[in-house]
């Protein structure tokens, strides 16, 4: 019987999502014929879109064989409860979107329709104080969530705030020691097999000519195999993602670092702020059909607090998806695959996932349309759901201050999320898609942060006094408020675990 294993991978690009998948792969395949050549060159920069993470990264690495403790120490890092959305709601407002649930559900009923039944009674509350997750947040404490929770008021997750350059150099160390080859070398031709249009060898500056059976394309936005060898072509999402554009700086790090990722709301888009344990990452992301670049950059500069450690730069995006992520034999992995915007954090994310993807459906050198077709379908679906999470927070403000907040209120939604907000505001009902990102415990975040409540509770309640949830609510709201007391501050946390090792950037 003929051997039809794919025995060579290459992966076009290193950055973060190429030595991500590099490390993966290699682990996930270790023992086997495989073997993985990454090539990317050194004279080529990489984007570093972002620092934030959401929690699937810690899984991510966790499955290569790293703690929590020594990716934070190689990279800088903190921790990151949630996102802190300033002004979105309205000018001097803020909430926080939480890794973690809110209150308890009881008799198999939502905790959102015990909260909403007291609100209606005259007793409304802020939700973010039925969640251990959003008020460690908010007091600036962190604590490792517990591992036998005693009751769903304890649940939280946490992610990480890192410099992504040094997490790829982590992943590139982690690659290589497993046996991922690296050639350091530009791309100067992608050769294509006549018979087919597959890829089958890629021409480098070194003279040398790099076969393979089975090609990642991590180019960035570029997409070199995906795009400009396949012409896949780019399905584009500006009639409801209206930023194009960003402006990143990183700046000096002043006082002790907020355990969660502030946006803020500006004239035509908003601004990130991430802290690091060397530095904070600063950011505009905005609209070129609503603020000039220049105004844009200055907005930036008037809104950093410390000293920025060099000039900003800007990031030019076009935010949609590869028409197909799996084309032939190349698969488009990171930026290459699309991009959305920074906004929660769902690029690195993206990158896991498809990587995921890539390990349930790989194939032999038959190439399988059915295999083709699923993963092309999954990545659809999946950029979809992210991308309707995203475009609910623009449609959803309360600013209308500005063009751009104005226009971001008749955005026509996509049938998927128009069905989504219709259920919950009618009836306070999740609407969980297949391949979804962000769970109702997200959803629900956003929903109360803008004030999107459902218009009628559950009837099942309706036969409870409203007065009798007052005494239980607020035993929920106190048990959350002695454990964020006794919890210790963020920056003592950063001390004891992750500051005795020296920060490579430094």
């Amino acid at each position: 019987m003929q051997d039809n294993r794919i025995r060579k991978l290459v992966i076009v690009g290193g950055g973060t999502a190429g030595w991500m998948a590099a490390a993966a792969l290699r682990r996930h395949f270790q023992g086997g014929p495989l073997e993985i050549t990454l090539v990317e060159s050194s004279e080529i920069g990489t984007i570093g879109v972002g620092e934030a993470t959401i929690p699937t990264i810690r899984g991510f690495y966790q499955r290569l064989g790293l703690s929590d403790i020594e990716v934070m120490r190689a990279t800088g890092a903190t921790c990151k409860l949630g996102i802190r959305f300033n002004g979105w709601a309205g000018e001097g407002q803020s909430f926080i979107h939480p890794f973690g649930l809110f209150g308890q559900d009881l008799r198999g009923i939502p905790f959102h329709h015990y909260w909403r039944k007291l609100a209606q009674a005259g007793e409304p509350t802020d939700i973010a104080d039925y969640s251990l997750g959003a008020s460690l947040a908010a007091a600036g404490k962190f604590m490792a969530p517990p591992r036998n929770p005693a009751s769903s008021l304890s649940i939280f997750d946490w992610a990480l705030h890192f410099d992504a350059s040094l997490f790829a150099q982590l992943m590139r160390r982690v690659a290589e020691d497993n046996g991922v080859r690296r050639i350091d070398a530009k791309v100067t031709k992608v050769n294509l097999r006549p018979e087919d249009g597959f890829v089958a060898s890629l021409d480098l500056h070194t003279g040398e000519t790099l076969e393979g059976d089975l090609f990642i394309d991590c180019s960035g936005f570029r997409g070199l195999l995906i795009e400009e060898a396949l012409r896949t072509g780019y399905e584009s999402w500006s009639d409801v993602l209206f930023c194009d554009r960003a402006y990143a700086v990183q700046s000096e790090g002043v006082g002790d670092p907020m355990p969660y990722t502030d946006v803020t709301a500006q004239s035509a888009g908003w601004r990130w702020r991430i802290p690091l344990q060397h530095r904070y990452g600063n950011g505009y992301v905005y609209s070129s059909r609503h603020v000039s670049d220049e105004d844009a950059l200055a907005e930036l500069k008037a809104a950093v607090p410390d000293p920025p450690l060099h000039e900003p730069r800007q990031i030019r995006f076009n935010p949609g998806r590869r028409k197909q992520a799996w084309n032939k034999n190349v698969i488009a992995l990171g930026l290459a695959s699309g991009f959305l915007e920074p906004l929660e954090s769902t690029s690195i994310a993206l990158i896991e996932t498809g990587v995921e993807k890539i390990k349930a459906l790989f194939p032999d050198k038959d190439f399988a349309p059915e295999l083709v077709d699923e993963f092309n379908d999954w990545s659809k679906r999946e950029m979809e759901r992210v991308r309707d999470f995203i475009i609910l927070h623009y449609w959803a403000n309360k600013r209308g201050d500005t063009a751009f907040w104005r226009d971001c209120n008749t955005i026509t939604l996509p049938d998927t999320l128009q069905r989504k907000v219709e259920l919950f505001r009618q009836r306070g009902h999740f609407v969980r898609y297949r391949w979804e990102m962000f769970q109702p415990a997200s959803w629900m975040a956003i929903y109360a942060g803008f004030g999107l409540l459902p218009e009628m509770v559950d009837p099942a309640l309706d036969g409870i006094d409203p007065k009798t949830l007052s005494a239980p609510l607020a035993e929920m709201r106190k048990a959350v408020r002695e454990v964020v007391a006794a919890a210790p501050p963020h920056g003592a946390f950063l001390e004891e675990y992750c500051r005795p090792v020296p920060i490579a950037a430094q």
